[in-house]
């Protein structure tokens, strides 16, 4: 596998515009935009821009949040949002000198420059704006117990960190990694709007990948890490970022009661997986999470991005995609050009004795499946072609095009080794492919007789690696000793 390829698998992104609509109706940035423009008449705020009494009151009615008993915090996030990200704007009222009681204002708020992008501005514009508070409320969503902080204070000592069990660098840490986990669970699953139960997101970050049991101790970590995950992802809920059904309140009494790691270690029930919280990344969590990625640098590639780059480029990163957004990845690259201009630059970036040259024509074909019947032209081109002549017969025979000429005995068995040289790395990283790919063999062995006694001639780089594969794969022993010897009889004509 080449070193530059795609760290991440890719992942399918809605529309700029699909998810700036999914940003303007998130529930904390929605209410920030009304507090932004409830304030146009001016709002004497405290330092920092923080609401006094009366005007907290005030946003609550204008939210439409009097009736509930939360309505008061939702108002003073929704306006503290407001401020983080321009959408309000602050301007200190100067001093005379005289200190000022606790309950008086020292500045106006009025709507900033940002506010009037959430309506004339560009999708990308709300995106920006809201991707500013959501790093304000991954930050919030890591912040220690205020109440503990509190307790502190009012009994005059020094502010402990450790006293609270609160690391910054940790919690932010985690929180990272569960997003990363996430993100790449969505990536990899056929259906991404798919929840993940809490306690295995938790799992994936505590238990050690080679513990087949787990600990006491680890179950213990496992159910902390949980109850730390419920409460941030709650955090994170309101501005869109996750989905998430929280954690059974009667399932935290239960576990305070019988003890957490008792209750870890009890096998779930799938009508129980729900009680202990299930999470997903929205759509624009997807987003988010894919932008601060590539921020900090990790390669983290889209359905898309290959559009516009050249065929080589996208042969050679589509055999690390799953089947369905490989498909969508080539659809969208055949969209952008001609069938038969694209099909001649396919089957030209196609062609190669590397190492990787079987796997790009395996994409090659696989791309090629999808081209009009336009691109005809640019297969009868290489129909004398060593290496593409094959799969150029393939393709016209799968179409019933007229006039194909018979291929060579050489040819054929080319193609064959080609083909399943093409499918050993995934074959040996994946049981599935494995079993694909053992099942092509036992076909292609039962339909040509004597064909050891032909394939280790074959002139293809890979020949030896295929047969030895071969007599790993085939069930008969008889069958996989003929194909360990024709591997030898290779490897001898090939002087390695």
């Amino acid at each position: 596998m080449s070193a530059d390829r795609p760290t991440l698998p890719p992942v399918r992104l809605h529309s700029d515009a699909e998810l700036a609509r999914d940003a303007l109706s998130a529930p904390l940035f929605a209410r920030a935009a009304q507090l932004a423009r409830w304030a146009e008449a001016g709002v004497p705020v405290r330092v920092g821009g923080e609401l006094l009494e009366e005007q907290l009151a005030a946003a609550v009615d204008h939210l439409g949040l009097a009736g509930d008993e939360d309505g008061a915090g939702y108002a003073a996030e929704a306006w503290q949002l407001a401020v983080d990200t321009g959408l309000v704007e602050i301007e200190e009222t100067e001093a005379d000198g005289d200190e000022l009681p606790d309950d008086a204002a020292t500045g106006t708020a009025a709507p900033g420059e940002e506010l009037s992008l959430l309506t004339s501005g560009s999708p990308q514009d709300i995106l920006d704006i809201w991707l500013g508070g959501m790093e304000t409320v991954l930050a919030d969503a890591v912040a220690p117990d205020l109440s503990d902080i509190a307790d502190q204070i009012a009994e005059g000592g020094d502010l402990d960190l450790d006293a609270i069990d609160w690391n910054p660098e940790e919690e932010a840490e985690l929180l990272d990694g569960i997003l990363g986990n996430l993100y790449l669970l969505t990536a990899l699953n056929e259906d991404p709007a798919q929840a993940v139960p809490l306690p295995a997101l938790a799992a994936s970050m505590i238990v050690p990948d080679d513990m087949d049991e787990p600990t006491d101790d680890i179950l213990e970590e496992v159910s902390e890490a949980m109850m730390r995950l419920d409460d941030q992802f709650r955090v994170l809920q309101p501005i869109g970022l996750v989905d998430y059904q929280p954690v059974d309140e009667a399932l935290i009494e239960e576990l305070d009661e019988d003890g957490a790691t008792t209750r870890a270690a009890e096998p779930l029930e799938d009508e129980d997986v729900s009680r202990y919280g299930m999470v997903r990344l929205t759509p624009l969590g997807v987003y988010a999470v894919r932008a601060r990625m590539l921020d900090a640098g990790v390669d983290a590639p889209a359905v898309g991005d290959l559009t516009d780059k050249g065929a080589d480029v996208l042969l050679d990163a589509l055999p690390d995609y799953p089947e369905p957004l490989a498909q969508a990845e080539s659809e969208q690259w055949l969209a952008a050009r001609t069938p038969v201009d694209a099909a001649r630059d396919l089957l030209s970036a196609a062609r190669g004795d590397d190492e990787d040259g079987p796997r790009r024509r395996l994409a090659c074909q696989q791309t090629l499946s999808l081209a009009g019947a336009e691109a005809e032209p640019a297969l009868r081109e290489v129909l004398d072609d060593g290496q593409l002549g094959g799969l150029a017969r393939v393709w016209l025979a799968e179409r019933g095009a007229a006039d194909i000429p018979e291929p060579s005995q050489d040819m054929i068995f080319w193609l064959t080794v080609d083909t399943i040289a093409a499918q050993l790395g995934a074959a040996e990283a994946d049981e599935e492919s494995a079993a694909e790919l053992r099942g092509l063999v036992e076909g292609v062995v039962g339909q040509h007789n004597g064909f050891f006694d032909a394939a280790w001639r074959v002139d293809h780089p890979a020949t030896s690696d295929v047969l030895e594969a071969m007599g790993r794969l085939h069930p008969d022993k008889k069958t996989a000793k003929e194909a360990r010897k024709a591997a030898f009889k290779a490897r001898s004509r090939q002087g390695s």
